[in-house]
């Protein structure tokens, strides 16, 4: 890539669309079973984190799905919706949840915190993992949330995300396409630039993976009613103002117009799933090279021996 992705996304949009459908519940059938399959994919490593940070957490959906893994973790949950934060301290801070009433002993407090992703206001190098489920294409500059988690975990430590990639809503974007509506749905990011974006902003070891979830309709109305209980369309380039009557016939009977032998509307999601380690060292666009302090040992020092570094030239890789 030689430009980071910039997505036309509004932010403050999606705020809006997510306040409005707050607290998400009924959205849980996709981001809850995305969570489950993101679960998964992290119980076969090897980590015992403390300090997590779920960014983009929404209503904290994650945090017992997450503390069931991972019993004592001290939970932040980050967002820049108001709304589904106040939700969340609702269900997490001011009353006990299922998993405090379940256990026999007294579970570390949670935090939620109400900030943008690609600044968070956390603490440097204070994160054990970053964990981040169906956010990551809301935010206008994936780039820079990267290079926050980067920020704030420590090294050695772990970022998790899944978010949709570009072969999302094929068939809806044929279908606003054929109805001539003059309006468009929102761009995401490819799973391969992301593995690039995680190399050039301090990570190691980049593992990204894509599925393909298709969802099954009786009616198109039902499709475009999931469509908006899953954030709706915070594009730029989309329509202004209201849809008339006229437009939501057209493109009611441009889905209608794509059913299939068993008489469903099909409408695809590729969901990406990624994670990699948060390095010691950090080559600048500059051509820098920078070393976290606390990655240093003195000495002597049982942590193990000094990392060694050589100048590098402008010019090499």
């Amino acid at each position: 890539m030689s430009q980071p992705p910039r997505l036309r996304v509004s932010a403050s949009h999606v705020n809006q669309q997510f306040a409005r459908r707050s607290p998400l519940d009924a959205a849980q059938f996709l981001y809850g079973e995305i969570a489950q399959r993101m679960l998964q994919r992290l119980s076969y490593i090897r980590i015992k984190p403390i300090k997590v940070l779920d960014a983009g957490c929404g209503a904290g959906h994650a945090l017992e799905p997450l503390r069931a893994q991972y019993p004592d973790m001290d939970y932040s949950g980050q967002d820049a919706c108001k709304t589904l934060l106040n939700v969340a301290r609702d269900r997490y801070v001011a009353k006990p949840g299922f998993w405090q009433k379940l256990r026999n002993k007294p579970t570390p407090p949670v935090q939620f915190l109400e900030s943008d992703m690609a600044d968070s206001g956390l603490p440097a190098e204070s994160m054990d993992l970053v964990w981040s489920n169906m956010a990551l294409h809301w935010h206008p500059e994936p780039h820079n949330v990267l290079a926050e988690w980067r920020r704030i975990l420590k090294p050695g430590a772990l970022a998790m995300f899944s978010c949709l990639g570009p072969g999302s809503l094929a068939e809806l974007r044929a279908a606003v396409e054929d109805a001539g509506l003059g309006t468009q749905t929102p761009q995401f990011v490819d799973m391969h630039d992301f593995g690039d974006l995680l190399l050039g902003r301090g990570f190691l070891d980049p593992v990204m993976d894509q599925e393909i979830i298709t969802l099954t309709y009786r009616t198109p109305e039902k499709l475009l009613d999931d469509m908006r209980i899953l954030g709706g369309n915070p594009s730029l380039d989309r329509r202004a103002g209201l849809p008339g009557r006229q437009w939501m016939k057209r493109l009611l009977a441009a889905l209608e117009s794509q059913r299939h032998q068993d008489g469903t509307i099909h409408l695809s999601l590729e969901v990406a799933y990624g994670h990699a380690w948060r390095s010691a060292a950090h080559r600048t666009p500059a051509g820098e090279t920078r070393i976290s302090a606390s990655s240093i040992g003195r000495a002597g020092d049982a942590n193990g021996p000094r990392p060694t570094v050589r100048p590098r030239k402008p010019d090499e890789l």
